[in-house]
Parts: structure tokens; sequence; C-alpha cells
């Protein structure tokens, strides 16, 4: 049986993973992922109880009820790096006992659903449009450093989109990956756009934002914009969603992202002012997601 050294996982002295510092009690089966530590509160104030609140670092997780069932909200902060923290940790938190540093026997599987902010790349999405990220095209990289990559990766899509753009060799190779379909189904609407969305590593260049330096290639949004896949364009840019569903898949659990716009790329317009939206996105996941 494998044992997981001290160095490749490892736990606080109060016996809770090294970053989030949560124990293994905490968990619960259904989490919401919001990347504003800030956010956690606004989530946090629809549940019926409010039990327990951890944070270190960016890592804000309060812990719950709703409608009788356990909840959770958990901040990741921004990007695809911390997204590889945060689903490795409440992974081994379901599925590795932390006296043994053995996997479980039995698999425990998370239901997570990322609630978002997101810049649109089609002009027909206006401001305070919900997309769900259906695929979720990964420009970071994370996967890539996972056997089993392809096998939960949509290799055609890959190929067409790289010769599309013309995709920088330099660049991380892009991975994409489908949310889980019975959480779209449950989440999903008429409501809500279903969408094919990025995952930026990082604002300003990787998403195309030139602001003092010049871009390797200031036509790769133009191309994006322009580009379909079995009649299906890609919708939205953001930070987190395909690591999310792509290491969620990895690791045998079901993930998706839903976002709100509060950017259109295409228009030149933007609102920092998208409380009102956010909240209600968040009240209409909750009633879907814990009904």
């Amino acid at each position: 049986m494998k044992i997981i050294e001290p160095s490749e996982l490892i736990i606080n002295p109060d016996g809770s993973v090294f970053h989030l510092h949560l124990l293994p009690q905490q968990l619960t089966d259904r989490i919401i992922l919001v990347g504003d530590p800030g956010r956690v509160d606004l989530v946090a104030s629809f549940f019926d109880t409010r039990d327990w609140t951890v944070q270190s670092r960016e890592f804000k997780t309060v812990g719950g009820t709703l409608r009788g069932t356990p909840v959770m909200c958990l901040s990741h902060g921004i990007g695809p790096d911390n997204i590889d923290i945060v689903i490795t940790e409440l992974d081994a938190l379901a599925n590795i006992n932390f006296n043994t540093r053995t996997v479980n026997p039995t698999h425990r599987t998370l239901e997570m659903v990322r609630i978002g902010t997101s810049g649109a790349l089609q002009p027909d999405l206006p401001l305070g449009t919900p997309v769900i990220a259906c695929k979720s095209i990964g420009f970071d990289g994370v996967l890539n450093y996972y056997a089993g990559r392809n096998e939960v990766s949509d290799l055609e899509y890959e190929a067409a989109l790289c010769a599309h753009t013309d995709w920088n060799p330099l660049w991380a190779k892009p991975y994409v990956v489908d949310a889980d379909p019975e959480l779209v189904s449950l989440i999903g609407r008429d409501d809500m756009v279903h969408g094919n969305t990025i995952s930026a590593v990082g604002f300003y260049g990787p998403q195309g934002r030139e602001v003092r330096l010049p871009l390797a290639n200031p036509m790769l949004n133009s191309r994006i914009e322009s580009f379909r896949h079995l009649g299906n364009r890609i919708t939205n840019y953001e930070m987190e969603s395909a690591p999310l569903q792509g290491l969620g898949k990895l690791m045998g659990h079901k993930a998706m992202t839903v976002c709100s716009i509060i950017a259109n790329r295409m228009n030149h317009n933007s609102t920092p002012n998208y409380r009102t939206a956010i909240t209600d996105l968040i009240q209409t996941v909750l009633d879907r997601f814990i009904p």
C-alpha cells in the first residue's frame, strides 16, 4: 500500500491540511467555490446555519447547512495555480487517511460549483449574463503535469483551436475539459448561456490586454472570437474553470463553473458594480444546487 510521504502532503500539527487549514471532519460533499475571500460571507449569508469559519491566506471557508444539507463555501483566490492547491487538498481531505497517510478504500465524490466573474469574448453577451463553462479551455498548462490528461480532454477541439489561432509554441499547450454533465443539467436553465470558457494564466497579457507592454500575438482575441468547433464558439475568459474541471475529473469529482459577465472585451465596456448580478447568481445556484 502506497504511503504518501510528509514532503508530498503536508499536514499541520493540528491535523489540518497545509494550505486550507481544514480538518477532514469539516469537509462537506457539496462545495461552493469563489475567488474573492470577501465573497464567502455573501454566499454564507444564504445558509440557514453558519457553524464554523477557517481562514488561511486567501483561503477562507465557512461551513454550515442549507435546507438541512451540510454545505461549505471556500475562496480559492486568483489563478489556476491556486486551483491546483485547493482541489488537491479537498481531495486529500475526502480520500486520504491523515493518520496512516494511505488512500481510503472507498472513494468519496465531491460536488463543486464555482461562481465567478468573467469577460465576454462575443459582442452579443451583455453585462450581467451568467455563462456556464460547459467546455473549459485551459491556457494555464496545469493539467499537462498530470498523467491521464489526454483521457479527460477533448483532443480534437485542442488541435482545431491551436491551428485556428496559430498557437505560439512557447505557450503551454491548451487542454479542453467538459464540466460535469449532471451538475450542468441541475443548475443550467434557459436563463444561463451554455458556453465554452477560457481559463487564462494571467489577467493582462495572457488575456490580450495591452497596458504598457506589447503583446506577442495581438490578434489572439480576434482569432478566438472567430473560432468555431462543431458549430460552438468560445464565449468568455476567466482564470480557474479549466483546472477545476480537469483536476476534478481526474480525481473522480463533479465540478462546474458559472460566471457573471462583468466586461465585454469585444464591445470594450465593463462594470465594476456587479454586486447585484453576482448576488442573484449565488441565490440561483444555491436554490438549484441544494433544493
